[in-house]
Order: structure tokens, then C-alpha cells, then sequence
């Protein structure tokens, strides 16, 4: 019946040693409330802010990268408003000229090309952290000051997915680019939320708007839209317009409450910064940054697609956080003339080995593993040297020791075994272990595939299956 229109303000903080506008240490996570401040956080009388040059060049390349115009004269501006943890009394922002304007996203949904468009891309500083007590408010200003870059996207999500999708890619796209780590339980990367219904069919948008702040979970993110959907569907079943508000989170349901009636950009009195003149973008500075870009995540999957024939699912995977198993990846096939091992390699790289990593939470710069182990796994099963059962048993191993993939199948005596009387022997003790499933196997042939399983667990994963069953066959059919 109704159709959401959603739109996006994201917060990343950049990446950079010190503050946006100080020398400050910008690493406050964990530190002691109120020890990284200086005259310049505090917005003290004669305290002069000066621009961090590295966290506006993160704020270009992420703009350059998301195929953005770049306003060539930008500026700051200073956004006035009043909160407990806004030292100064005002944000220095930016308003009529970003950084970046008229940019996009793409990503894979449902097998099709779907493209966010983004409106601007601008730099300002963060603001404290309020810390709520009871009936008692701490103020902690550490994190006020902190480069924040904002990515702001037009109303075009129309889906929980598409908004799923989209918020991955992004936090992809910067940690390949090294811009932000973007953890959000540190609160390194934050949503803004706006969203409205109309019917279906029904063209424009919608006459009114409802904001909610601070979302600093995409799992919740996800939560609030839906929740929003039903509290909205509801009014507007009831004849009524939501009222245009900003609403806050109640905890971490998705569940929202009233805060205030959404400010105009009027509201916050926008003017420019006097204290810093405009910031010229030339042509020369562009090209040295341009030199940073890199192959993102969207087109590197699409490459592997249709480079190595991988699945879409696959390739994402690989893709996925900072790129580490992707760059893994190519390190295992680079090794390997055989372009015909490329998806096997993919699979063990995002089946056994990430359950490997994980299990024992080991990351690709500790990682024992080499690319040739992997290659010369499967290699190994490929030429059938070896099982399936004891690839496993040797990857393993290799992640544990190091040893390489030829010394623990030399050593643990793991090829597979094809001499038939000595497969034999193994097929006779099976059938005579399992005399009630010998009976059933006039009335179920496919029983037999158990029997090969028996083959298998009595040799220890070194007989070959092929073979064995072929015997087992002669036997009993």
C-alpha cells in the first residue's frame, strides 16, 4: 500500500593523527574523559582554527572516488545551534559549496546494477559525547574536534535490502581507501535517517519528513526503518500526515520517540567561517590525489566474475571488508597457470580457511597459510592425490604449523590410496560391521553410498572413493 522514501546524512570520522582543526591527538577512544582538548576544541577567546590538510584530502579522495564533482573554491561555514557538548556554540561545517556534489554508489541487488545517487560530500568537525547518569549528564569532549567527513544521498532507497547493501558497500569503499576504519561500535561511522511513506504509484515525494539521529549499527539501522514503516503506515491509515520531527533512538529495538520539530537549514544561521579564508582545489592537487585511487569493491567483483567465472556470491565475499582475502586471493591464483582452479580457490579461501580465521579469530598479516598452500591443495585434489576429507585434515594442520602442503602429506603418509586388494580389505570389514545395511541394499541401491562412507572413515579419508565404491558394487549388486 505504501512505498518508503528513504534518504541518508552518513558520519565517518576520518582517519587522521590529530584533530580538524588542532594539533590534538584525534585518537580519544578509551582515553580519560576531557584530556584532548585544547583553545581551539574549546572554542576559547583567540584560538584560531586551522584546517587539517590530510582529512580534507581524504574528503576529496572519497568524493573522487564516488564519482563526484569537486567544487574547485570551497569553504567553511559555521552551523549555529546550541547542545551541551557543542563547546563553541557552533560546528564549522560546510554549506553552499561541499567538497563534492552530484556523486553515486552502485552495488548488486537481486542480480541487477542498483546506483544511489549522492548530493554532496563535505568535511566538518565532531562534536563531544554526552554521557547520561540517572538524572545526571557528564560531558566529555575528547571526541569534539574530530575530522568528520558527511555523505549526504538523495531519497532514492526504497528497501530495507537496498539500504543494507548500500551500507556495506560504503564501509567497504572507505576501508579500501584507507579513509576511516569505519567501526561502529566505536562510533567511528553513524547514520541519519529520513524517511517518509507514499502510496503506491503515487509520484513526487512525500509533503513531510521524519529524521532519526545517531544510529550507529547497521543491524539497527535496518530495525528503525522498519519500525518506522509500521509507526507511520499506522497514521497514515488513520487519515493523518506524521508530523515532519526529529526522533530518537529507544535503545537498540529500532523503536523511536519524539526529540524536537525538524530544524530548516534557516534554523541553524549558516555563515562563513571568518577565521579560514576559501580552500582552493587545483587541477595539480586533484591528480596527486587521484594517484591514491584504487580498484574498488564493486569493481573488483565484477571483475572476478568475469575474469574468473565466480560466482556473484563468492565474489562478494571475497570483496568484502578491507580487501585482505580478495588481495589474498589474487596472490593464490598469480601462482597458478591454471585459470580452471580459480573457483576452487576461491572456495577454500571462503569456506575452509575464513572458518579457520574465524574460529580462531587470525587475521591475513598473521595468517601461516601461504597462496601456494592453498594452490597446491587444490592441486592436490585435482590430481586426486588426495581427498576431499584429507585436504581438510591438511589445510589444517598448515594453519597451525606452517609446514608446507607436500611435507605433511609426506609425512603423514596421506595420498590417497588406489592399490584395489588393499581398498578391498577396508570394502570386507565394512560390509561385514554393517550386515543390516548389506540387506536393505537390494531395496535401497543408494545405500551403498553409506557403505563408501565406511571405506572411507576405516582408511582414514585415503582410500578412493571412486574405487571403492566400484568394489563395493562387485560385492553386493
Amino acid at each position: 500500500m505504501y512505498t518508503p522514501v528513504i534518504g541518508f546524512e552518513v558520519h565517518l570520522q576520518a582517519k587522521t593523527k590529530t584533530k580538524m582543526f588542532s594539533r590534538v591527538s584525534a585518537n580519544y577512544f578509551g582515553q580519560e574523559p576531557n584530556t584532548l582538548t585544547d583553545p581551539v576544541t574549546l572554542g576559547l577567546p583567540g584560538a584560531l582554527p586551522v584546517p587539517n590538510k590530510a582529512a580534507i584530502e581524504q574528503c576529496i579522495l572519497l568524493s573522487r572516488a564516488l564519482q563526484c564533482s569537486i567544487n574547485h573554491e570551497t569553504k567553511f561555514d559555521r552551523k549555529n545551534y546550541f547542545y551541551p557538548d557543542l563547546p563553541k556554540g557552533y560546528q564549522i561545517s560546510q554549506y553552499d559549496k561541499p567538497i563534492g556534489y552530484d556523486g553515486y554508489i552502485e552495488f548488486d541487488i537481486e542480480g541487477d546494477s542498483r546506483r544511489i545517487r549522492i548530493t554532496r560530500i563535505h568535511m566538518e568537525e565532531d562534536t563531544g559525547k554526552s554521557i547520561h547518569q540517572g538524572k545526571t549528564t557528564l560531558i566529555d569532549l575528547n571526541k569534539a574536534g574530530v575530522p568528520l567527513i558527511e555523505l549526504v544521498t538523495e531519497p532514492d532507497f526504497q528497501s530495507i535490502e537496498e539500504v543494507d547493501k548500500f551500507a556495506k558497500r560504503l564501509r567497504q569503499i572507505v576501508r579500501y581507501l584507507g579513509i576511516s576504519n569505519a567501526d561502529m561500535e566505536k562510533g567511528q561511522m553513524r547514520y541519519e535517517l529520513n524517511i517518509s511513506l507514499k502510496k503506491d504509484g503515487e509520484k513526487g515525494l512525500p509533503n513531510y519528513k521524519v529524521e532519526v539521529k545517531n544510529i550507529g549499527s547497521i543491524s539497527v539501522l535496518k530495525k528503525v526503518i522498519q519500525s518506522e514503516i509500521d509507526r507511520q503506515t499506522k497514521i497514515l491509515d488513520e487519515g493523518k500526515t506524521p508530523i515532519q520531527e526529529t526522533r530518537g533512538l529507544r535503545g537498540m529495538s529500532g523503536e523511536t520517540k519524539s526529540q524536537r520539530v525538524k530544524e530548516d537549514s534557516e534554523d541553524y544561521r549558516y555563515f562563513p567561517e571568518p577565521d579560514i579564508p576559501p580552500i582552493h582545489i587545483t587541477k595539480e592537487w586533484l591528480a596527486e590525489i587521484d594517484k591514491r585511487l584504487i580498484e574498488l569493491p564493486q569493481e573488483r567483483k565484477d571483475r572476478y566474475i568475469a575474469e574468473y567465472n565466480l560466482e556473484p556470491d563468492s565474489a562478494e565475499v571475497l570483496v568484502s571488508g578491507y580487501g585482505r582475502r580478495a588481495d589474498f586471493f589474487e596472490a593464490c591464483v598469480n601462482v597458478t597457470s591454471k585459470s580452471t582452479m580459480s573457483k576452487e580457490i576461491a572456495k577454500w579461501i571462503i569456506g575452509d580457511l575464513r572458518g579457520l580465521m574465524n574460529q580462531d579469530n587470525v587475521r591475513f598479516a598473521d595468517l601461516k597459510v601461504k597462496p601456494t598452500d592453498i594452490v597446491e591443495i587444490v592441486a592436490a585434489l585435482e590430481g586426486k592425490r588426495i581427498t576431499g576429507t584429507i585436504a581438510k585434515q591438511v589445510l589444517a594442520e598448515c594453519f597451525e604449523s606452517g609446514k608446507s602442503v607436500e611435507s605433511i602429506i609426506k609425512e603423514g603418509n596421506l595420498e590417497v590410496v588406489t592399490d584395489e586388494s588393499e581398498i578391498e580389505l577396508f570394502a570386507d570389514q565394512a560390509i561385514a560391521e554393517n550386515q543390516k545395511v548389506v540387506k536393505d541394499i537390494s531395496k535401497n541401491p543408494n545405500a551403498i553410498k553409506f557403505l563408501v562412507g565406511q571405506v572411507m572413515r576405516l582408511s582414514k579419508g585415503k582410500a578412493n572413493p571412486n574405487v571403492a565404491e566400484e568394489i563395493l558394487k562387485k560385492k553386493l549388486l
